[in-house]
Formats: structure tokens, C-alpha cells, sequence
């Protein structure tokens, strides 16, 4: 068993499809991460089925550089030798690359575009969750857009801007519409309205190590 905040679940990560290879050169492999695969190995022996060790069995030389939550489908990127991933480090880290996102959230969101600033900190009192915090917590910002309304949800399109962690999931539930099926944000009809966590990172946009040129990758959101 694995335990989430107060969330405790059995790991049964995705058999099929083993492993989606998008696109693959002497510098990059980007792979689309299903819901319910952890990017990198737990502790337990029971957790070590991951997204970095399919990559790593099937590409050895493969190099973590980002992470994906569990229950967060979509692209990921990884490095193919040791100077390009020092170089998508550095773009993860000075904010140079763009990513967006896709999610559906619980009722009516007013307006049809804005912005989240509000810094985040870890909740002391239910690792890993994290919180929204005016006094200690590091600045996390959040672009939506309004591309979709349903009866009940709104799907919205979400560049963040920082990469702190739960960011998006965080966010969204400070504005009173968490994710759909967010086990960790969630509650009531909000956590029951999806049988998986509604957030799927789309697009991610960045300059290749070799050469520096633009690249970017899509890969459509499965709900």
C-alpha cells in the first residue's frame, strides 16, 4: 500500500501500453506517462515499477530530468546522455520551456481567462500535500484559460509558470474548483465525478541540447 496525505491506495500501475515512446534522438526521449504510473521508484520493493525503469530496460542510457504526479498523465521528457541533461535542467529551472496542461474542474469557473498567484508550502500536517501559504511559501504562478463548460465542469487549458509541487492541483482547489477525481484536493461529487485525476500535460515546448533549436511536443489529452 502506498499512503497519499490521507489517501492510502493499492500501486497497480498500467500494464498496457507498456511504454509510449513519442519521439526519440541521440539528446531527447519523450514518453507519454499514463494516469496511475509513478515517475520514479518508491522505496517498498513493491514500488518500483515506474516510468523512469521502463524507459531505463528498454533505453539504458536514459536520464531523469522532470516528474509528472502519479494520477498526471501525459508528456514527459527525458535526457539520452549526461550534457543534455544538465542543459533541460537548466531549462526547467530558469523557466525558459513552456508547458500546458489540460483539466477538468468542478463547477462554473467565472471569466474565460486569468491568473493564480498565491506561493505555496508544504503541509506539515499531511505530507506530501501541499498548501497555500501567504508568509512562507514560495511564488507559484498559474496562467488558465476556459477552452470548454460542461453541466457540472469546466475544462480549462493551464500554463504554470513556476514548478512547484500539486501546483495546478493546488491552485485550482484555492479557487473552489478542484480537478475531477483528485484524491488528494477532492472531496464529495468533486472526487467522485472521474474514476482518475483530470489533469494531462499536453504540450511541452523546449529548445533541443543539440543546437538549440525549437522543439515541441503534443500529445492529446485522453478525456
Amino acid at each position: 500500500m502506498i499512503a497519499e496525505g490521507a489517501a492510502t491506495f493499492l500501486y497497480r500501475p498500467p500494464l498496457e501500453p507498456w511504454l509510449s515512446v513519442l519521439h526519440c534522438d541521440d539528446d531527447l526521449l519523450v514518453l507519454d506517462k499514463p494516469s496511475g504510473l509513478l515517475s520514479v521508484a518508491g522505496k517498498p520493493a513493491e514500488h518500483q515499477d515506474c516510468l523512469e525503469a521502463r524507459a531505463k530496460a528498454r533505453f539504458p542510457e536514459a536520464r531523469l530530468v522532470h516528474r509528472l504526479d502519479r494520477e498526471t498523465s501525459g508528456i514527459m521528457v527525458m535526457a539520452m546522455n549526461a550534457k543534455a541533461q544538465r542543459h533541460l535542467g537548466l531549462q526547467f529551472e530558469r523557466r525558459t520551456l513552456a508547458k500546458s496542461y489540460v483539466a477538468r474542474v468542478w463547477g462554473q469557473v467565472e471569466g474565460e481567462s486569468g491568473r493564480i498567484d498565491l506561493p505555496l508550502a508544504t503541509d506539515a500536517e499531511a505530507r506530501p500535500k501541499q498548501k497555500v501559504d501567504m508568509e512562507n511559501g514560495r511564488q507559484a504562478i498559474t496562467g488558465w484559460r476556459v477552452i470548454g463548460r460542461e453541466r457540472n465542469a469546466t475544462r480549462l487549458l493551464l500554463q504554470p509558470l513556476t514548478g512547484r509541487s500539486h501546483q495546478i492541483r493546488v491552485h485550482l482547489m484555492s479557487l473552489g474548483h478542484p480537478i475531477l477525481g483528485d484524491s488528494f484536493y477532492a472531496t464529495g461529487e468533486a472526487l467522485a465525478a472521474a474514476d482518475r485525476l483530470q489533469l494531462h500535460a499536453e504540450t511541452l515546448s523546449l529548445r533541443h541540447p543539440t543546437g538549440g533549436r525549437h522543439c515541441s511536443f503534443t500529445q492529446p489529452c485522453p478525456f
